[in-house]
């Protein structure tokens, strides 16, 4: 019924975050990543508020994703109180308890899901800095 506003609240203070990560963060280091002894190529590691903007558009996708699914199901209206089963207190109560199971699940879903991405995302940059750092081979 409104399982849909938590991921977006979510979003909404992850987007809040973001911008003022952004704002304070300075701009990233290159390093040269030697591909095959003779190409080199300039890699810069991802600033966080770039990795939390990957959290935002997978909360505000799947927000805007079930918030259409609740519209064309009848469930979320163009006019007051907009979410149907806040018109009855017995629909309320329901909605609220679908909001705290299956929209706090679907949040923390998502979130995992990122922090997975994250930890992949650190691995890489990770080995791309080990072998910067490692001296080029001799030729023969």
């Amino acid at each position: 019924m409104a399982c849909f506003l938590i991921p977006a609240a979510e979003a909404i203070v992850t987007t809040a975050v973001s911008a003022i990560l952004k704002r304070k963060e300075k701009e990233p280091a290159a390093v040269e990543v030697k591909l095959d002894g003779e190409h080199t190529e300039k890699a810069v590691k991802l600033p966080f508020s770039a990795k939390l903007k990957w959290l935002n558009r997978l909360l505000w996708g799947g927000s805007a994703l079930l918030a259409f699914e609740h519209v064309w199901h009848g469930e979320v209206v163009p006019w007051f109180p907009f979410l149907t089963a806040a018109a009855d207190l017995g629909d309320a109560a329901e909605m609220l308890h679908e909001m705290s199971t299956a929209g706090v699940a679907m949040a923390a879903l998502v979130t995992g899901v990122w922090l997975v991405m994250v930890g992949v995302s650190a691995l890489i940059e990770k080995r791309a800095l080990k072998q910067a750092e490692e001296p080029a081979p001799a030729k023969e």
